[in-house]
């Protein structure tokens, strides 16, 4: 059974929240879904000044991305781009890089931000060039799910993934029934693709 890391850094749970939506639909599918995230890399004292909260998910080793099919990452916004958190993990993938591990492999992106225009197309586009040099596949989420294009209701989806808008901060928003929705349907889009590919 073709196998799908989905793998987050999450500081308040949006992107944890969407990640288990995206299992549901990677499961749904009929592949196998892990749930990891990326070690934290700021010191105690600013992620408890920062309110960042503790979750019980297992922390991936790089040298595991070897072991996966595909993978889905959660990426929430700093600054229009990924967090240093996720930028580290990436830095320490030179191994896999060298021997060619992740090569022919499959990902897809899903975003949060804190404001409606704080990044969500430019924080997938930035990431890019970690799966273009190590000639990982990307997915883009696309416009198949018409709640994409919903424009009555705020949302974080765009044709680069699924995604939420955290516009209160440090987790006083919980994530959409929409926007749950989006992610469902792209964790089991991204599912029955790897598993055609693997036949």
């Amino acid at each position: 059974m073709p196998k799908v890391f989905v793998i987050v850094y999450s500081a308040w749970g949006h992107v944890l929240d969407l990640a288990k939506e995206e299992v549901k639909g990677l499961k749904e599918a009929g592949v196998d879904a892990e749930l990891y995230q990326v070690p934290e890399t700021l010191p105690t004292e600013v992620t408890q000044l920062m309110h960042i909260q503790k979750f019980d998910v297992p922390v991936l080793n790089v040298a595991d991305l070897a072991k996966a099919d595909g993978f889905l990452f959660g990426i929430p916004t700093r600054y229009g781009g990924a967090p240093a958190q996720l930028k580290s993990f990436w830095d320490a993938t030179g191994q896999l890089w060298a021997a060619g591990a992740l090569h022919g492999k499959f990902a897809g992106i899903f975003v949060s931000t804190s404001t409606q225009h704080g990044g969500i197309e430019t924080t997938a586009y930035t990431f890019l060039p970690n799966l273009v040099h190590h000639g990982i596949n990307f997915v883009p989420f696309g416009y198949k799910n018409k709640n994409v294009g919903n424009a009555t209701e705020i949302h974080g989806a765009s044709p680069w993934g699924a995604g939420t808008v955290n516009t209160q901060g440090e987790g006083k928003k919980t994530i959409s029934d929409l926007e749950r929705g989006m992610a469902f349907d792209q964790g089991k889009e991204f599912g029955l693709l790897i598993k055609k590919v693997a036949q």
